[in-house]
């Protein structure tokens, strides 16, 4: 199979299975977005005279046809096929002639795939926003519903003071929106079009970049055609960053959910549906979805700093270098939205233990509670807090008193619909109904 860049030497076999590597299936990704891309071209290349009308028509058409295959899992790149711009170009030229080579005039391989790239991130994004809103409401429900069963508050380890459900649910919910507003930074980096700027420094043909911007949904486009060839392992490593702090508020709630289910905490019980025994200690129930929840997001939160050591040493221009990021990060968002959506099911049916402070051995948590009561009464705080350790130190300290912490965000004030309404705020922001038009925009005649 020719490449689309051969003319009459033949290469090695061995430098061609090295070079392209594991491209024909990372591309895979990418297919969809090729297609859609290819469409917004040519109707581009109509308007500037590169194509006629009927050829634009018969192109449309076509690519349709490959779009469909593609949604319905009917399409590969076939063997001896370099990447997925190879194999749709060489299936229109199957299909339709010369015309089918028309397609690739005003672009490059390398605009090409940086804008499949850009595509599939900005979709692939949507679909990591949505399920972080589905673990967002189940957490905001659970936290609701538990908002005044108490639990012990830990700081190094130790028993510190009162905390809730309410709290400990919430906590994670409201982390999810902070990790979302840098997914929505990292959509507006995305969200911009590099189409036009070829190898990287344009085209002598009349383009016009910006009906390209407008049919693929973009927010603008990436101007200066060198800054767009630039863009590529940048892009990847600014939405890994945003991807790495979800990242990191799943594997600290499976951390905690791990520690909380062990026999000697106690705080919580999860599904026996979702846990697994031991082939030798019949009584075993671990947490192994927790545990593999925290492995794959620990891994995932060193995701930048591997597209960084692979382009940190680059000058501008393109180099072969970017096609190794493809493999680290196009199977990130799959491996994350299933921990994403793992974790869901699981706090959704977890089981709370509502009698923890029975245990006598909480009782000293309240010992904040009890000097600031005194300090209330009118002890100044730092003679109360004395009193009350020197009572904790001579076995006497005792609390009978009832929690009334009342400010914004405490156990009696979660503030649940502030945290609900900032949620939405970001979730406004990210303007995905452009993009969604668009895609539908581009595939009609």
């Amino acid at each position: 199979m020719s490449k689309l860049w051969e003319k009459e030497t033949k290469v090695d076999l061995n430098i061609e299975r090295y070079t392209i590597g594991k491209d024909a299936e990372m591309d895979m990704y990418l297919a969809k977005y090729d297609v859609l891309g290819s469409m917004a071209h040519i109707r581009m290349l109509e308007s500037v005279g590169l194509l006629e009308k009927d050829e634009l028509t018969v192109l449309i058409q076509a690519l349709n046809c490959i779009l469909e295959d593609i949604e319905k899992g009917d399409f590969s790149i076939e063997k001896g096929v370099e990447d997925i711009h190879s194999q749709v170009e060489m299936l229109l030229t199957q299909r339709l002639g010369d015309l089918g080579k028309k397609i690739h005039s005003g672009r490059s391989r390398n605009d090409q795939v940086l804008l499949d790239l850009k595509l599939f991130t900005r979709s692939a994004i949507k679909q990591l926003h949505d399920a972080v809103s589905d673990l967002f409401e189940t957490l905001i429900a659970q936290s609701e519903k538990y908002a005044t069963t108490l639990l012990p508050g830990y700081t190094h380890l130790q028993i510190a003071m009162p905390s809730s459900f309410g709290l400990w649910f919430g906590a994670y919910a409201e982390s999810l929106i902070d990790d979302l507003e840098l997914l929505e930074a990292a959509y507006r980096i995305c969200n911009k079009n590099p189409l036009g700027s070829a190898a990287g420094y344009g085209s002598s043909f009349p383009l016009n970049r910006q009906m390209t911007t407008d049919l693929l949904g973009f927010d603008q486009l990436n101007y200066n055609v060198v800054y767009a060839q630039m863009g590529r392992g940048k892009m990847e490593r600014s939405v890994s960053f945003a991807l790495a702090s979800i990242a990191s508020t799943l594997s600290k709630l499976a951390y905690d959910a791990c520690l909380y289910s062990s026999q000697n905490f106690g705080f919580i019980q999860l599904a026996d549906a979702f846990t697994t025994g031991s082939s030798i200690m019949p009584h075993k129930k671990n947490p192994d979805v927790f545990e593999l929840t925290r492995a794959k997001c620990n891994k995932i939160q060193s995701l930048p700093f591997q597209i960084n050591g692979i382009v940190n040493n680059l000058p501008s221009g393109y180099f072969r270098d970017l096609q190794i990021i493809k493999e680290i990060f196009l199977p990130s968002f799959d491996e994350l939205i299933d921990c994403i959506r793992m974790t869901d099911r699981m706090m959704q049916q977890i089981h709370i233990n509502e009698h923890i402070l029975d245990d006598p051995k909480y009782a000293l948590m309240f010992s904040v509670e009890e000097v600031n009561r005194r300090t209330l009464s009118g002890t100044p705080f730092r003679d109360a807090y004395k009193q009350v350790g020197l009572e904790i130190e001579s076995g006497q300290f005792n609390y009978e008193g009832t929690l009334k912490h009342s400010h914004e965000g405490s156990i009696g004030n979660l503030c649940t619909e502030a945290i609900v309404r900032s949620k939405q705020e970001v979730t406004h922001k990210f303007g995905f109904e452009k993009a969604i038009e668009a895609e539908k925009r581009v595939r009609v005649l």
